[in-house]
């Protein structure tokens, strides 16, 4: 299969995955019940965050796929085995291959912030264990009502593979993170070996301390007489590698 090929398989599951999804929020869940004005009188206070709701949100999503997915296009869904792998279910829609979703909920209208996506170790194994799987991120927008229901307002979806802003944080346990994951307009399309050269790369970088330290390391070192190349073979890069991160 060329690179045009696959990147429009993507680009249509991806349409297909979301309009179920959609679906499904309007059809069946659309007001997740959380409490009432009898057990919290004064209404949501600190909790009316995602991260306090998102293990529920994440749960009666992927029960409802796996309960009612084949009336919305899905021919099978099944959810992870492990809570801290790369993806929260896989799906077949139809196609016969299998493909898999990552659930994350951000508050709608909040603040835009460099979100954790998954570990870029977890990852890159994945990806290099699946070669021609397909992944995907699937954002729920969401707002906290004043009954104590959380309102599901939409799903956007985006292959991980195609985040605009790849970035490992170097002081955030390795993470994968992404402020432009929910902005579709700006999904740069890639196969996932394209992906993988850039999450490796950027998962060097990260391993090194990230580019501000690289960059005084590389002062020090030129200070004390080393060149580029020599500073590049101490730090096992290459020459243009390390050119590349201090552009």
């Amino acid at each position: 299969m060329n690179r045009d090929t696959i990147l429009q398989t993507i680009r249509q599951e991806r349409e297909l995955l979301e309009t179920s999804i959609n679906q499904l929020i309007k059809d069946r869940i659309k007001y997740i019940p959380i409490a009432s004005k009898e057990l919290m009188p004064y209404g949501w206070r600190k909790a009316g965050k995602g991260r306090t709701v998102w293990r529920i949100i994440e749960e009666v999503i992927s029960q409802n796929l796996e309960m009612y997915g084949s009336q919305y296009g899905f021919k099978s869904v099944s959810p992870a085995q492990s809570e801290v792998g790369v993806y929260d279910f896989e799906f077949d829609l139809q196609s016969g291959a299998k493909s898999f979703v990552n659930i994350k909920s951000a508050v709608i209208d909040g603040k835009v912030n460099k979100d954790d996506i998954s570990k870029a170790i977890g990852l890159i194994d994945f990806l290099e264990e699946n070669v021609d799987c397909k992944l995907y991120v699937a954002t729920f927008l969401i707002r906290f009502t004043d009954d104590m229901h959380v309102e599901l307002v939409k799903c956007l979806v985006c292959p991980t593979t195609w985040i605009p802003d790849v970035y490992v944080n170097p002081s955030n346990n390795g993470n994968l993170q992404s402020s432009k994951y929910k902005d579709l307009t700006a999904m740069v399309p890639r196969t996932n070996a394209e992906f993988l050269i850039e999450l490796k790369e950027q998962n060097k970088i990260a391993k090194l301390g990230g580019k501000t330290k690289i960059q005084k390391l590389v002062d020090k070192e030129v200070k004390a007489g080393k060149n580029t190349d020599q500073i590049a073979r101490s730090l096992e890069l290459s020459t243009a590698q390390l050119k590349g991160i201090l552009k």
